[in-house]
């Protein structure tokens, strides 16, 4: 049976693009049936209704610092899309533990670090201010802790000596787009094993 698929966004969405494209492209285990935004004038809607998806926006600010309560609207929403599987992909919302709860065992991110290495922001410039010879992107099962569930893939690519964030970042979102929508195939097939790209 098909699963379905609701993917938050907070941006341009480039990797939901990547995981609406591969879902589309023919013999997949999944459809897509939602986008959610946190940011109303985010880039990633306008892509989502191109490709044919149904969007939804869930504004955090008028909700102000009770985060529960712009996950309950969040949750009434993805309800009505009553998606098998979530892909979080470049959501900007810290999700609190009875979110995570709700959706547990549904509910997929791509970060963009080796993890556990570098969990949160700035990925990328940590990664060179370690000195660290690798850098990647890593898609985990969400759970309460902050990019912390069980990793389900890793794409790692070379730390070049003249790389910046920005240019390191360009490089691995590459990475990014083959990564997430190949854990997305196998995690619906109920594979769990861990997939190494790079």
């Amino acid at each position: 049976m098909t699963k379905r698929v609701a993917i938050l966004i907070s941006g341009g969405g480039s990797n939901m693009v990547s995981l609406v494209q591969d879902m589309q492209s023919g013999d997949h285990p999944c459809e897509p049936v939602l986008v959610v935004s946190n940011v109303p004038d985010a880039g990633g809607l306008k892509k989502a209704v191109d490709l044919g998806v149904e969007t939804a926006v869930v504004d955090h600010k008028p909700f102000g610092k009770d985060r529960e309560a712009f996950e309950a609207e969040l949750t009434r929403v993805l309800e009505l899309a009553q998606p098998d599987i979530i892909c979080c992909a470049g959501f900007m919302r810290i999700l609190t533990e009875t979110f995570t709860k709700r959706w547990g065992g549904q509910m997929l991110n791509i970060h963009p670090s080796l993890l556990p290495k570098y969990k949160g922001l700035h990925t990328h410039q940590r990664a060179l201010d370690a000195g660290d010879a690798e850098h990647g992107c890593s898609v985990h099962e969400v759970t309460a802790e902050l990019d912390g569930g069980p990793i389900l893939g890793q794409a790692v690519i070379a730390v070049e000596a003249e790389d910046t964030a920005e240019t390191l970042a360009a490089r691995l979102l590459a990475w990014e787009h083959k990564l997430y929508p190949a854990v997305l195939r196998r995690y619906a097939a109920g594979d769990r094993s861990m997939l190494r790209l790079g």
